[in-house]
């Protein structure tokens, strides 16, 4: 309740201060507060708070933030009736904060405390509830930082984040964060950028700042962002390196090493936008050999003449799953660390053996009311695999049916974003099973809602 009512304080406090300071970013250590700098008319407390000198020359300073969210969300027949039923529902509470530190041009510091919890939730996991834990605490080295050229060498615990988020994510969309324990090389000059890291992933436990790294879950690559070409606007182009001692799939489990090396192509043209990525894997297993690959593309046009400039929006992926049991291959796609949330916040399916049609339509029902509406159409994409949640988890297996059809999704959100501090959001999704399910489970239809409150500061 106390946590309530300082959430409550807080908006009230600073929904006035709309539009005077920087936007607020998902990754928060990509703020700049040294705008701040100069700024003689603010005398707030706020201002104190995200630019805060500690030299004359105002050039080593720290800059203070967090966000505060709540959720409440209910659930009917979750996992499609199988294992234990929530007939109440159960509220997430997720706490961030965090201090950036910056001595001169060349030196900074950003620690993050997370806290996660799930009041009412019957056996949560890792995902939902991680008490107080260090999220982030790496230092920056600025080797060379100017406008038109960066080299930058970072040190720590740190978040990744890489492209559409599609096999590296901060996992916004869950309760808890997840974040590395690696060291990575910024390279960025005019409209090039890249970045070189090698990491282990941080395991969330269930204590108090008991999070470690996990020596068996290496990750390493590198990304390269090239902006502004002619035609085709954007283009990524990655290599992804990934090894864990313990990988469970449909048809192996052991030891993996995967490889993957992926292109995307992004960018809005008028009306258009467009996003489309492909991406090839291979390494081994267990001595099964692994080839897999995805493609995908997402794109909308927006009608900016109409009333409410409604959006249509397309999205279709192919992923590919294990093909033949019992042979020397495999070739179930892993998406690594991909967005929590991958197919909307029920999360139920996740981007593993998936033929994926999701068309959508969006209206912007005022400046800061948006309204979204998508149905999502599921198959296996291989009857010789299984189905898998988007920690890449098994859910059900591959031999109860020949049948592909998972089932059809139909969600629907309105967001009010009053400000750039305050966020609401109210939601709902039905699942209807298909017969590949009601083949493997209970197969009953799934009913998900929930209300998010946030706050940025």
């Amino acid at each position: 309740m106390k946590n309530k009512i300082l959430l409550l304080v807080l908006m009230f406090s600073i929904s006035g201060f709309a539009q005077r300071y920087p936007v607020f970013k998902s990754i928060r250590f990509d703020e700049n507060y040294s705008v701040l700098e100069n700024d003689t008319v603010s005398k707030d407390w706020y201002k104190t708070m995200k630019f805060l000198p500690i030299s004359s020359s105002k050039k080593t300073y720290i800059s203070f933030g967090g966000d505060i969210r709540f959720q409440y969300f209910y659930a009917k027949n979750e996992n499609w009736g199988d294992g234990l039923q929530d007939n109440d529902g159960y509220v997430l509470g997720r706490y961030l904060f965090h201090a950036d530190f910056h001595s001169g041009k060349h030196f900074r510091t950003f620690v993050q405390l997370q806290s996660s919890m799930a009041d009412g939730r019957i056996d949560p996991n890792p995902v939902e509830q991680n008490p107080l834990e260090i999220h982030q605490a790496f230092a920056d080295f600025k080797i060379i930082d100017e406008e038109s050229k960066r080299l930058i060498l970072r040190v720590g615990r740190q978040e990744l984040t890489y492209g559409s988020q599609r096999l590296v994510s901060v996992r916004e969309g869950p309760n808890n964060r997840q974040s590395f324990d690696g060291v990575k090389a910024i390279v960025a000059k005019d409209s090039f950028t890249t970045e070189l890291f090698y990491s282990h992933y941080v395991v969330a436990r269930n204590g108090t700042f008991d999070d470690e790294s996990n020596n068996e879950r290496q990750f390493w690559g590198s990304y390269f962002v090239f902006n502004k070409i002619p035609i085709i606007k954007n283009i990524d182009v990655y290599y992804l390196g990934y090894e864990t001692a313990e990988a469970a799939f449909n048809d192996a489990t052991g030891k993996e090493n995967r490889q993957s090396v992926g292109t995307r192509i992004w960018g809005k043209s008028k009306n258009w936008r467009y996003d489309g990525e492909a991406v090839y894997q291979f390494g081994n297993i267990s001595g099964k050999q692994i080839n897999a690959w995805t493609a995908s593309l997402n794109t909308g046009y927006r009608f900016t003449n109409m009333k409410f400039h409604p959006e249509i929006g397309l999205k279709g992926e192919l992923i590919s799953g294990d093909r033949q049991l019992n042979d020397n291959q495999l070739e179930t796609f892993n998406p690594f660390f991909p967005r929590g949330a991958y197919f909307g916040l029920a999360a139920v399916v996740g981007p593993s053996n998936l033929i994926d049609f999701h068309p959508s339509l969006s209206f912007e029902l005022s400046e800061k009311v948006d309204w979204v509406i998508d149905y999502d159409m599921f198959w296996r994409y291989s009857s010789s695999d299984g189905i898998y949640a988007p920690n890449v988890s098994l859910v059900y297996p591959s031999n109860t049916t020949e049948s592909k059809k998972i089932g059809n999704q139909l969600g629907s959100e309105i967001v009010w974003q009053p400000n750039q501090y305050l966020y609401f959001r109210v939601e709902a999704t039905w699942f209807e099973a298909g017969d590949y399910l009601k083949a493997s489970g209970t197969g009953k239809d799934i009913f998900f809602t929930g209300v998010t409150v946030q706050l940025h500061f």
